[in-house]
């Protein structure tokens, strides 16, 4: 069952739809369940191109999770302007979301993930750094150099207007210095250090948007750290949006079975804590 909600995160309605797992109407009721939350990527939307988040989420719903997507201000159906703020306002629009989430009785608190893709995937690391609540992380070919990639995207002669005349349009969008500024601020390879958790990074080697070296890149980095663990998976031919029905069965199969088995563990060893 899909449930329309709006989430209030500053001046901003956040437009998003929380969809319940398939159980029958006793268990949905008296169980908490385990949360995904998806963050979708650089003018994007909670649909996914392709509809790739709506079927990530059909899958996850059939195997017992409860999923939320959500637009970001100023995408999909969210009030805002996207190209006015910077990376900040969406961590600090998907902390929000997870103030939501956080306040439903049937969610299951040490298990919520995050997905992100894309810069999405960036915004999750970053908000993960930043709270405690995430307990795991799933990144589908994440942006890994925020300005540098934002950069590659829109086009050298775009970032050049934004700086001699404050600002530019790309995809009817319109993006600041603001915006910019941010991307060159955050880097989620370093702050990712801040993060204890878990974290599966799955990538296409056809992404001719984000390269996929990235996911080792980040794998090193997350493994440098003091603990937590890190998994990678590279699928053959993949693109960016894992657009063929192939790649994306794939994506979806080594994401949910990853999740599983960290929910697993995790509910293992809650049995041995005092």
């Amino acid at each position: 069952m899909n449930h329309p909600i709006t989430i209030k995160s500053g001046d901003l309605n956040l437009s998003g739809v929380l969809q319940y797992p398939q159980c029958d109407p006793e268990t949905k009721y008296a169980a908490k369940f385990p949360l995904v939350i998806i963050c979708h990527g650089f003018i994007g939307n909670r649909m996914g191109t392709d509809r790739l988040f709506v079927e990530a989420a059909e899958k996850l719903t059939r195997n017992g999770y409860l999923v939320l997507r959500f637009d970001y201000g100023g995408c999909g159906e969210s009030s805002g302007d996207y190209g006015s703020g910077g990376l900040d306002e969406l961590i600090a629009q998907t902390r929000t979301v997870i103030d939501y989430a956080s306040s439903l009785d049937l969610v299951d608190h040490e298990r919520l993930t995050l997905i992100g893709h894309s810069l999405g995937g960036a915004v999750a690391v970053l908000t993960a750094a930043r709270d405690n609540r995430v307990k795991s992380l799933v990144l589908w070919a994440p942006v890994a150099h925020p300005f540098l990639d934002i950069r590659n995207i829109i086009g050298a002669k775009a970032i050049k207007e934004i700086d001699t005349v404050g600002k530019t349009d790309h995809m009817h969008y319109e993006f600041t210095k603001r915006f910019t500024d941010s991307l060159a601020q955050y880097q989620p390879l370093t702050e990712l250090s801040s993060y204890s958790g878990e974290v599966l990074i799955v990538h296409g080697t056809a992404d001719m948007v984000i390269p996929v070296d990235y996911c080792f890149l980040y794998q090193k980095m997350f493994w440098l750290r003091k603990e937590g663990g890190c998994d990678k998976e590279v699928i053959l031919q993949a693109d960016h949006t894992f657009s063929s029905k192939a790649s994306r069965e794939q994506l979806f199969d080594i994401s949910l079975r990853w999740i599983n088995v960290v929910g697993k563990r995790r509910d293992d060893w809650s049995l041995w804590t005092i």
